[in-house]
Parts: structure tokens; C-alpha cells; sequence
């Protein structure tokens, strides 16, 4: 019953993902995105709940319905951004839940995940964040690195390696960094 739940909670977060019209690799890149950090929590954390296993798969659940360049350019307009990012994808995956009849203190500890409620405090929360960062580290990393200055993608590595436990900074560098963005991580 609960493998059932679980699966069709996740199946639903795929299909809903499969209507991104950006691609990446020949699939809606949201799909491919939910996917990876399923497979980077499968790897990091093998024996990680059901919650935790929802969070990392509906973090971006449709996140190209809110785009960037909807909000003011700078600092304020991109936290306005993210922020509102988290609220409706955590609102939106406790939909899904609750249409699987998960109760409602799951659907709130999945949210707070999502929202990153309680980082460095909440093991679940930090658990979720270390996978976001794995897979950006894994996945996405290189195609930003090649965007940007080597300056901001240095400090976009401190600033990604504060945000990370030392299992997941072990786990970062077990993915074999340059020198230069390793000691950035910290």
C-alpha cells in the first residue's frame, strides 16, 4: 500500500513534469531534473523515506510556469522569485499527496522541505539540500561554469558548499572538482 502511495505519487510528479516545453538531453528538462535527484539521492542516501524520496522528486514540480523573467532583475527580484518557487511547488506537491491520502503532517513535513524550513537544523531538510546541491554539482555545474566569470562561479561554489553538510561536501568532491572550485567549497 504505501509502495503503491509512494509510487503513484511520484508517477504523477512525472507527468506533470513531462508538459515542461524546454528540453534538455531530448527530454522536458523539469522530468530530467526530478529524475536526477532521484537517482542522486538513490546514491547519496540509499535508505532515505518516502517524504524525503517526494521532496527531492517535486522540488522543481513545473518550475518553467513561474519564469525568471517574470520578476525584477537584481537581489530582491530573484529571492522574490525563489521564494515564490518553493511556495507553489510545495503547495503543489501536497496536492498530490493528499489526492494519495497521505495526511496532512506528511504533507507539511515535505513542504517544509521544499521550502528548505530548518537547514542545518532539520536532518531531513539538509538531507534534500545536499542532493540539490550533488546534482547541480553533477549535472549542472559545468554548463554554468562555462556561462559565467570564474569569480561568481567560485563564489556560487562557496556560497553552494555553506549550504552543505560534510557528508555532501565529501560526496561533492568525491565527483572529482578542479583544485580551484574544490578549496571553494570548503
Amino acid at each position: 500500500m504505501q509502495e503503491d502511495r509512494l509510487a503513484a505519487t511520484l508517477e504523477e510528479i512525472d507527468r506533470r513534469n513531462a508538459a515542461d516545453p524546454n528540453f534538455e538531453e531530448g527530454q522536458p528538462a523539469e522530468l530530467l531534473y526530478g529524475q536526477r535527484m532521484t537517482e542522486t539521492l538513490d546514491a547519496f542516501a540509499p535508505d532515505a523515506g518516502p517524504l524525503v524520496q517526494i521532496a527531492a522528486r517535486g522540488q522543481h514540480l513545473e518550475r518553467w510556469t513561474r519564469p525568471r523573467a517574470d520578476y525584477p532583475e537584481g537581489k530582491a527580484g530573484y529571492h522574490a522569485w525563489r521564494n515564490d518557487l518553493k511556495a507553489y511547488h510545495a503547495t503543489e506537491v501536497a496536492g498530490i499527496m493528499a489526492a494519495q491520502g497521505y495526511p496532512p503532517e506528511d504533507q507539511e513535513t515535505v513542504g517544509r522541505m521544499i521550502r528548505k524550513e530548518g537547514i542545518k537544523r532539520d536532518a531531513q531538510v539538509q538531507l534534500l539540500e545536499d542532493v540539490i546541491c550533488l546534482t547541480f554539482i553533477k549535472h549542472y555545474f559545468a554548463a554554468f561554469a562555462a556561462k559565467h566569470p570564474q569569480e561568481k562561479v567560485l563564489d556560487i561554489v562557496a556560497k553552494t558548499g555553506r549550504k552543505m553538510s560534510p557528508e555532501g561536501k565529501a560526496a561533492a568532491r568525491a565527483l572529482g572538482l578542479p583544485s580551484d572550485v574544490d578549496a571553494a567549497l570548503g
